[in-house]
């Protein structure tokens, strides 16, 4: 039995879901509360974060290395082709995906999980622990969340800066894309990397950060139809809609 352990709401998550679903592999998506998942991410793999995949006795950590890990052990539908040229502006795109990760991490944060009661609920999970105690586990995971990631007002203008430069900077790079896809004839690591870091600012139908117009902030609303105008975020939109098959639900166990 393969389990993912995972956050639903973590676009690193979404990212390796993404990759055992293209790779139509069965397995789990089990629920860990963040900032008490540490304790069990050290002892398994010691490291702190998530995603984490449990394949029979092996135990994977780091979404890269899931996409590593799985084209080695099952190699059909390859996510990174031995081709130099190819591998190369694949983990190049990757690359930019982990930064761009980082930021969208924080100000959706900010924006969205931080104000939003239905991301809460999602972050402790219908049917875990931590729902027994909700009225005083709540407010006490918002400041533990924000005090590990340290968000503040100054935080947040930085991260929403490098968004937009590095939206630009895909903009760009995606001119030289062939194929409809940013590396080479058929969807990559490349694509589902940064097809799933700009998701939590989109709205997409049917992600975990698909939430009504009178539940987001204006700067979230701005943010959308500044992503919406460019040529990147309507490949996002139009790789999401094609491309992403999703096997189990992101709500997870």
């Amino acid at each position: 039995m393969r389990i993912l352990y995972q956050f639903p709401l973590s676009h690193f998550c979404e990212k390796a879901r993404w990759l055992l679903d293209y790779k139509e592999l069965d397995y789990v998506a089990q629920n860990l509360t963040p900032i008490v998942h540490r304790a069990f991410s050290r002892l398994k793999t010691k490291q702190n974060t998530l995603p984490i995949l449990k394949d029979n006795d092996l135990w994977i950590h780091d979404s890269t290395k899931i996409a590593e890990y799985l084209d080695e052990i099952y190699p059909e539908k390859i996510l990174i082709p031995q081709n130099r040229s190819l591998k190369e502006s694949i983990y190049n795109f990757n690359n930019i995906a982990n930064e761009l990760g980082e930021h969208v991490r924080r100000w959706t944060l900010q924006n969205i999980i931080l104000i939003d009661q239905k991301s809460i609920d999602n972050m402790i999970n219908e049917r875990g622990y931590l729902r027994k105690f909700e009225k005083y586990s709540k407010p006490v995971l918002k400041k533990l969340i924000s005090q590990s990631l340290h968000l503040s007002d100054e935080q947040m203008k930085y991260d929403h800066h490098r968004i937009i430069e590095i939206i630009e900077m895909l903009n760009i790079q995606l001119k030289n894309a062939h194929k409809g896809y940013l590396v080479g004839e058929h969807l990559t690591l490349a694509d589902i990397s940064i097809c799933s870091m700009l998701a939590p600012l989109m709205n997409i139908y049917g992600t975990p950060w698909e939430i009504g117009e009178s539940k987001q902030s204006q700067e979230l609303l701005d943010m959308q139809m500044f992503i919406q105008s460019t040529a990147i975020g309507q490949y996002v939109q139009r790789i999401y809609n094609t491309e992403r098959n999703a096997r189990i639900d992101w709500r997870g166990i």
